[in-house]
């Protein structure tokens, strides 16, 4: 089981349920996606203060908006698709502890329908800084300082690797690209082609898929290892089938990284490197889609192209 102590730290994805008053699918697909950002709904307001924090909605200037619409325009056919009938709205919010939060809006139709919650900060972030964050909240610093992880992804905004990722995930609960699961979490249909051959369970990856390095790594225990073991970390991590550390919290997340980073670098030709430096010395470097055991796997991604 994994430890969710690392959860308001990295590109969080929580779906929860919250009751508004939905606009009807009609209605909802007369709007364009860059008109659909609104306040936050009070549910996850109040998530945030129950948890003893803070946030407050986030008013966009000009420029962040033009962010967000070229954000949206880079989405690949699939994901426009269904957000199209399908995302309800999106939010921004400061002081928000985690990075973006999907959530299911309770309609009075059959049509699912999502907010996504965004920590307004990414807007002036790009991916390589928001990344390189992000990948350093698996490492403690204490000792070895002589290390550093640096995640370099071009100059991109943060705001368009975290809405692809976040729209995969609307994407994937609406066309169940991997297995829905009941209730209770605990049912789940028979595997999909993109989960079989690598999990066993929704948070549970098969024996060969993984390690026991990997599983001692911060989204699959929730503890931070040493900086000094980053460079066994990645080298292991190039053994296995997932792209990213963070793609081996859950078969959700796999989905939503590996999509993610294919569209950046093989459809956008953006760079996608973990490079560990010591002594600001290149010592070792992955990039996932060099991988060929990643790279089998993008086939399963063909569907989010098809016109």
């Amino acid at each position: 089981m994994i430890n969710k102590k690392f959860a308001y730290t990295g590109l969080c994805f929580f779906l929860v349920t919250i009751m508004l008053q939905a606009q009807r699918a009609e209605s909802l697909q007369t709007i364009l996606l860059s008109e659909r950002t609104q306040t936050a709904p009070e549910n996850i307001f109040k998530k945030f203060r129950d948890a003893g924090m803070k946030p407050v909605n986030h008013e966009l200037t000009k420029t962040e908006k033009e962010k967000i619409n070229k954000a949206i325009s880079i989405l690949p056919p699939l994901h426009q698709k269904v957000l199209k009938d399908h995302l309800h709205s999106i939010s921004f919010m400061d002081n928000m502890p985690n990075t973006a939060l999907t959530s299911l809006i309770v309609n009075p139709g059959p049509a699912k329908t999502f907010n996504i919650t965004f920590r307004a900060e990414i807007l002036n972030e790009t991916i390589s800084k928001w990344a390189t964050w992000k990948e350093n909240t698996c490492y403690s610093k204490a000792e070895n300082n002589n290390y550093q992880v640096v995640i370099e992804a071009g100059e991109m905004d943060a705001i368009v690797y975290v809405l692809l990722h976040e729209a995969t995930h609307v994407v994937d609960m609406v066309l169940n690209t991997t297995p829905p699961m009941d209730d209770t979490k605990q049912v789940w249909p028979a595997q999909t082609p993109f989960t079989v051959g690598i999990w066993h369970k929704p948070t549970e990856p098969l024996g060969d898929a993984t390690n026991s390095l990997l599983e001692t790594t911060r989204f699959r225990s929730g503890e931070v290892l040493p900086i000094s073991s980053a460079p066994d970390v990645y080298k292991a991590l190039q053994e296995t089938p997932f792209c990213s550390l963070y793609s081996m919290a859950s078969w959700s997340e796999d989905l939503a990284e590996m999509l993610t980073i294919y569209h950046l670098t093989q459809k956008m030709n953006q760079p996608f490197k973990i490079v560990i430096k010591q002594d600001g010395m290149d010592i070792f470097t992955y990039e996932p889609f060099t991988n060929p055991k990643v790279v089998k796997r993008q086939n399963n991604l063909a569907v989010f192209y098809e016109s």
